[in-house]
């Protein structure tokens, strides 16, 4: 239950307004501007900036919180990265006054930007340089919307937490430094002096954490002298006791481990600006030793647990994703910062993970209701169904969370990439669904890789139609191709050339990051940089993957089912036709746009016309880029998910012969084109199911419901069924909208009705009234399971 502390802490949080702070801007401009830094080397720049910032910015505490440290000055009060992306003055005009997701900006901040930040960072972030070493080739398939690039005006970091951060303290790493700086030999390793550079720059960010942990001891011991309510100034004197244990020495209780993990995630999302943030991951694992044995020896009650606990939610939801800008900020536009709670899955030796406090932060999760963090359960076949349908009870609740992943899929996923069966089992998914070997793994999101534009670039024989730019191969005149296979031969050339410009562009970004933008701090909580002597930046990490996102795998499949259903196999239309009616919009061709949306195969179906299309471009994708090697002695893999990325692709593709009219989203994730699935939820997991998910680090499948589908017991245990199955076919992730058409057409006309109306959008929730008008359409499209009488 949510006790009045909470319930204040909580409404503080929601009503809190997002807004921009310039402090860290200045601090990191300060230091940068010192002419002491240029004598640095990278890495001790880095971790003297991280030291700069943490030792001189302001400390919060907020009123009744029991866990402490904020990344701005105050809740909601959001930090910039000019050495990674700088805004413009018009940007943040921008952010201030735009309608949805926006970032209020004073005049003081104005101010600072126009006269100090802007000044020195002009032409000298991390994003400027990538766009002064990547190819103008690159470039112009960026702009045209054949991919994105993640890294361009955000910092890597897509990582999470293993067991090493809670079980060592600061100067348990510190030693560990040591040991390692004890180990270099300048005879039998020529990189001593970088990795002894790194190294000193580890060291360096420890202390900065510690730093930043005194400063707020010592804020707490003040409150606490001037605290008239005798039970509060307790509390001040025992959370300044905490801060003065952790993060320097291991955690040795529940409220500990949450106050040490709290002030490594603020240090972490402070160092840079890793959006999909950084996070504890298998929270019930860690905390569990603690829970219990301070349950038995009643130092801790089930209450004070679960109060600690929401605490902690609110910690997260007070910390909004850094602004972003251009097409960054149409690919994924939202406050939500992509922190993933997961809970149960596997031990590390095999065995039924979930415990009583898995069932604990479930209950919390529901109760607190709110954005973030947010949560996921991992689902193995060892799981009891107690687990999953407790966890759908929060779902049927419209909330989103928590999603469902299938722990089986993504041991074997990661098995695959060559992790260790204890490193995978001890892994998991961040983000949207990604996964990775927590605490081991550096696993970098590179953007997403339109398929359906290199199908009309294609079509188009290597000219992108919206510009008359030649951006791709003359493959061919499409009007001259003689069967399906000659279109298909075209289009694996496209694919292939398209595909090996993103890595190329990747390479090269990988190298600037771990040359100029290193991370030192999160360094320290990564297996093997330590012993490495190498940055997480530049591969200094146990495993290092490269992800590249597919999106639009429904469109591209229901667009290939028609061009040969209608054109070859059938010919209704010839493909002349074909290019004409495209080009026109479908305008005056309203009867065959009817044939290519109802009387053609669709993928979702579970029919084989359709969906083996859908399984020959995966396996195309997959074979073009799994296992190439990345710039940090790693690999690239795929993934198959859009955020919102789907409905910014759309928008630069005209009419697409499965129907879909030009500038309207994509299909989302794996799920099928909206409204084409007809044949219920247990074939749209069968057609979904027909492409290798293992060979992936995740796919992303929405489906809606009515609420009315899961009245009743009975009825959760068939979306269990549902669930179980898919998960028994490999199936990597699932997750629910519990909400009809009908209540999200209201929200659109009467939105001051529905303020706190949460939906599922990708692999996150959100709130209705804060997604754009063309996504919130989007959801709407998508297919309606309901029951029938």
């Amino acid at each position: 239950m949510i006790n009045e502390r909470i319930r204040t802490q909580r409404e503080m949080s929601l009503r809190a307004i997002n807004h921009i702070s310039a402090e860290r801007a200045i601090l990191v401009t300060e230091f940068y501007a010192l002419p002491s830094t240029a004598l640095l080397s990278v890495p001790l720049q880095r971790a003297g900036a991280l030291m700069y910032i943490l030792s001189r910015k302001a400390i919060c505490v907020n009123p009744f919180e029991l866990i402490v440290g904020e990344r701005g000055p105050a809740p909601k009060a959001t930090s910039t990265y000019p050495e990674v992306c700088l805004h413009s003055i018009a940007d943040l005009e921008i952010l201030d006054s735009r309608p949805k997701v926006s970032y209020k900006v004073d005049e003081e901040v104005r101010k600072v930007y126009a006269e100090v930040i802007i000044p020195f960072w002009q032409g000298h972030t991390i994003r400027d340089r990538v766009f002064e070493q990547t190819t103008d080739e690159w470039q112009r398939c960026y702009a045209a919307g054949v991919f994105t690039e993640f890294q361009e005006q955000r910092a890597p970091g897509h990582t999470v937490a293993g067991k090493k951060l809670f079980q060592k303290g600061i100067l348990d790493l510190k030693n560990d430094i040591q040991k390692s700086l004890a180990s270099l030999d300048p005879l039998t390793d020529n990189h001593v002096f970088d990795k002894r550079e790194e190294l000193k720059a580890m060291d360096m960010a420890a202390d900065a954490i510690l730093v930043f942990a005194e400063r707020h001891a010592q804020e707490l011991e003040r409150l606490a002298a001037i605290e008239t309510d005798s039970v509060r100034k307790d509390e001040f004197i025992e959370m300044a006791r905490i801060c003065r244990k952790v993060p320097a020495n291991a955690p040795e209780t529940f409220h500990e481990m949450l106050q040490h993990y709290w002030f490594i995630h603020v240090g972490v999302i402070t160092e840079l600006n890793p959006w999909d943030s950084f996070n504890p991951g298998r929270l019930d694992q860690h905390l569990y030793p603690f829970y219990q044995k301070e349950l038995a020896d009643g130092s801790l009650t089930k209450a004070k647990a679960e109060e600690l606990l929401q605490s902690f939610w609110v910690k997260f939801n007070n910390h909004p994703s850094p602004p972003k800008m251009g097409i960054t900020a149409k690919e994924s536009n939202t406050y939500t910062d992509f922190a993933l709670i997961n809970l149960g899955g596997l031990t590390s030796e095999g065995f039924d993970a979930v415990n009583g406090l898995s069932y604990l932060i479930l209950d919390v999760i529901e109760e607190m209701r709110i954005l973030q963090p947010s949560s996921m359960v991992q689902l193995s076949k060892k799981n009891p169904d107690s687990f999953i349908t407790r966890a759908i009870k929060i779902t049927k609740t419209g909330f989103g969370q928590p999603s469902i992943f299938n722990t089986d899929a993504i041991i074997q996923e990661l098995v695959r990439q060559g992790k260790s069966l204890e490193d995978a089992r001890n892994g998991g998914a961040s983000g949207c669904v990604e996964s990775g070997a927590f605490g081991t793994e550096a696993y970098w999101l590179t953007g997403y890789f339109n398929l359906p534009k290199v199908l009309e670039i294609t079509m188009h024989n290597g000219i992108d139609p919206r510009t008359g730019a030649r951006i791709g191969l003359e493959t061919g005149i499409v009007t001259e191709f003689q069967t399906f296979n000659d279109l298909w031969m075209a289009f694996e050339k496209q694919l292939q050339h398209f595909i090996d410009i993103k890595i190329k562009g990747n390479c090269i970004i990988e190298q600037l990051y771990g040359r100029t933008l290193p991370a030192p701090f999160l360094s320290l909580f990564i297996d093997d940089c330590i012993a490495n002597g190498k940055d997480y930046n530049a591969g200094g990490a146990r495993y290092n993957s490269s992800y590249i996102q597919g999106v639009g795998l429904g469109s591209i499949t229901d667009s290939l089912a028609s061009l040969r259903y209608h054109v070859f196999d059938n010919k209704t239309i010839t493909m002349d036709e074909m290019m004409r009616v495209l080009d026109a919009n479908f305008e005056g061709s309203d009867a065959f746009r009817a044939k290519t949306i109802y009387e053609t195969p669709k993928f979702g179906n579970d029919e084989d016309y359709a969906d083996g299309h859908a399984v020959e471009v995966f396996n195309l994708l997959w074979s073009m880029l799994d296992g190439r090697p990345t710039a940090r002695g790693g690999q690239f893999r795929l993934d198959m998910l859009p955020t919102t990325c789907h409905v910014y692709f759309g928008s630069l593709i005209g009419a697409t012969p499965d129907g879909r009219l030009a500038t309207m989203p994509l299909s989302e994730g794996i799920s099928p084109v909206q409204g084409a699935d007809r044949k219920g939820p247990t074939a749209v997991i069968k057609s979904v199911s027909k492409f290798d998910h293992l060979k992936t680090g995740g796919t992303l499948l929405n489906q809606k419901f009515t609420p009315e589908f899961f009245d009743g017991e009975d009825a959760i245990g068939k979306i269990v069924k549902l669930v179980r199955t898919y998960f028994r076919m490999d199936g990597h992730h699932i997750q629910f909208n519990v909400v009809s058409a009908v209540t999200l057409r209201d929200a659109q006309k009467h939105p001051e009705n529905y303020g706190d109306l949460i939906v599922r959008v990708a692999g996150y929730s959100d709130y209705y009234n804060d997604l754009t008008p063309e996504l919130q359409a989007e959801i709407i499209r998508r297919t309606e399971h309901q029951l029938y009488s």
